[in-house]
């Protein structure tokens, strides 16, 4: 456990806060009713990246637009992930799901581009992953398929990461 704490430290260091980029996948308009009448407040989906293999996603909630939007962008920054990426595409075939949303991601030949919906689309464009399929099955409101595709890219692993787990004697000689 520590060295997954060490190991994401080290990646935020290697990042710089210029190369990031972030883009809204959905604002929605909140209304609580009170005893006075009703309170309006927005939630935002906002998905952050650097193209180069560094992907998060962040919500925030506020009673405007602007600062729900920077507070999910900070949330997206601190929650970013390191995606395994292969020439253009994923390494291997993987399903994702959270809650009823589940997401097939297939690796694609190069040149082929992104062939993904709305959410999924966002996520891979920010991750830096130019050729992949996906389909979207089960719900398809924007957090249930962007935190299916988060789910889907933290089960991919290279080749070499595989070798390591089945043969763990090899890496020490």
């Amino acid at each position: 456990m520590a060295n997954n704490r060490n190991d994401s430290r080290n990646n935020r260091r290697d990042r710089k806060k210029d190369d990031i980029e972030d883009q809204l996948v959905a604002v929605n308009r909140i209304t609580k009713v009170v005893k006075g009448g009703r309170r309006m407040r927005f939630a935002a989906l906002v998905v952050v990246g650097d193209r180069k293999g560094h992907v998060g996603f962040g919500t925030g909630k506020a009673q405007e637009v602007p600062e729900a939007i920077r507070k999910a962008v900070e949330a997206g920054k601190k929650a970013m992930i390191k995606v395994p990426i292969v020439g253009t595409t994923i390494p291997h075939e993987v399903l994702g799901h959270y809650g009823s949303g589940h997401i097939m991601l297939k690796p694609a030949e190069a040149g082929s581009g992104v062939a993904a919906g709305g959410a999924v689309r966002i996520v891979m464009d920010l991750a830096g992953i130019t050729d992949v399929t996906s389909k979207a099955l089960g719900s398809n409101t924007p957090i249930n398929v962007v935190r299916a595709t988060m789910d889907g890219l933290k089960q991919l692993q290279t080749k070499e990461e595989v070798m390591k787990l089945r043969h763990p004697q090899s890496s020490n000689d």
